[in-house]
């Protein structure tokens, strides 16, 4: 017997409320190393262009600029046209995101008291 999928068309996301994608979205935005340190620069320095990017860090422009589409497709980031450059920097709105999920985490682990393990 050959069962038929209900629910052709969905995604794997589907499942999920809206706020798990968001976050998962973010959070998977964030797990590369170059992109937690262009995020460290750019809290350091409010503002930049991507060479000023490539003058700190030890990758090649197009580098960069792919890890930077990956913050900004994500909405950790905002870019604006300043010139023939794009000025990047921090979107705190997505941040403020990841921290309720995160205090959400640190909470439900006070009540918890670890009685698990």
């Amino acid at each position: 017997m050959q069962y038929i999928n209900i629910e052709m068309g969905t995604t794997k996301t589907d499942h999920f409320t809206d706020e798990q994608n968001e976050i998962a979205i973010l959070l998977k935005a964030l797990a590369h190393p170059a992109r937690v340190a262009i995020i460290d620069y750019l809290l350091k320095v409010d503002t930049c262009i991507c060479g000023d990017i490539v003058n700190e860090l030890p990758l090649a422009q197009p580098t960069v600029s792919q890890h930077l589409k990956e913050l900004k497709n994500a909405g950790l980031i905002k870019g604006n046209i300043e010139g023939n450059a794009i000025c990047y920097c921090i979107d705190e709105k997505a941040f403020q995101k990841i921290q309720h999920y995160c205090t959400g985490i640190s909470k439900g682990l006070n009540k918890k008291n670890n009685r698990c393990c």
